[in-house]
């Protein structure tokens, strides 16, 4: 008897565990996650973040004067051997700068990766109609997004108050690891009510 699995077995299963382990990662370990994250250090962490992004980048700053929402999170691990996940713990601020909500980052991947990094990132969202994308049930698809913008130093110094009126701006920084390469493909964000 052969056990060997068939060629297209192996392609059929290589495709569909990125959405596999997608859906694994949000609803149980939403609940955990949520049961054991503090309102006070994520918060903290993410103030600290956006005041060290725009101590470095003015036209950051210049996007959250305008934003109607900034979403940070402050600390991501991407980790994975050919099969890859991230996660990360983060905090709304609205336009007067008050926490407007916390939420959670996750996502997998499949493919030719190796390594481990971790960096953080903001989301500039520059209407309220991105804001409230948020709050959808299934939660939010970041790399499905067509108005998403990954800044670079670029694309930065053309970015005025009249181009970012709309969309969704991303700034990734503190980039550090082995891995190379960073995308939002895969990436869901979800709203948690952290337990403490």
């Amino acid at each position: 008897m052969n056990t060997t699995i068939p060629l297209f077995c192996r392609v059929a299963l290589a495709l569909a565990a990125p959405a596999f382990l997608t859906q694994c990662a949000y609803e149980p370990v939403t609940r955990a996650n949520a049961a054991n994250a503090s309102r006070a250090d994520i918060s903290g962490d993410a103030r600290a973040a956006l005041e060290d992004l725009y101590s470095r980048d003015p036209g950051a700053r210049k996007l959250g004067r305008s934003a109607a929402g900034i979403l940070v999170f402050p600390h991501i691990t991407k980790g994975g051997l050919m099969v890859g996940a991230e996660a990360g713990n983060g905090v709304l601020f609205g336009r007067d700068g008050a926490t407007k909500g916390y939420y959670q980052t996750a996502g997998a991947s499949y493919g030719l990766q190796a390594g481990v990094q971790k960096y953080g990132y903001v989301l500039f969202l520059m209407s309220s109609s991105e804001v409230s994308q948020l709050n959808r049930a299934a939660g939010w698809e970041v790399g499905s997004s067509p108005g998403l913008v990954v800044v670079d130093r670029g694309i930065a110094g053309t970015i005025t108050s009249r181009t970012a009126d709309r969309g969704v701006y991303a700034y990734v920084f503190n980039q550090k690891g082995l891995m190379a390469g960073l995308s939002f493909k895969g990436t869901k964000i979800t709203r948690i009510q952290p337990g403490r």
